[in-house]
């Protein structure tokens, strides 16, 4: 009972009375950036997806110039991601600790 009077009294019982609370420093934290966005933004920039890159843009404002069309831009997408994704598959493992 005793210590339960102290604990709400004097707070932590860990503390000794007349020290001041110790300032806890703020550190700042580095911005953690992900390996796998650095790695995809420099594959995008490649010959092989910027080539793909560039099918399927033309073929985005193809779709987006017309208001009726059933055409879609699945075939050019995937084939971008196709890309980047093989570039990527390379280089990721050696940029991850």
């Amino acid at each position: 009972m005793v210590f339960e009077k102290k604990m709400i009294t004097y707070g932590d019982p860990d503390d000794k009375e007349g020290d001041a609370p110790e300032e806890e420093e703020e550190e700042e934290e580095e911005e953690m950036v992900d390996p796998l966005e650095t790695v995809r933004a420099k594959c995008e920039q490649t010959a092989h997806c910027a080539h793909a890159k560039e099918r399927l843009d033309a073929c985005e404002a193809r779709v987006n110039s017309r208001s009726r069309t059933t055409e879609e831009c699945t075939e050019e997408l995937f084939d971008f991601l196709h890309a980047r994704d093989h570039c990527v598959a390379h280089k990721l493992f050696h940029k991850v600790k």
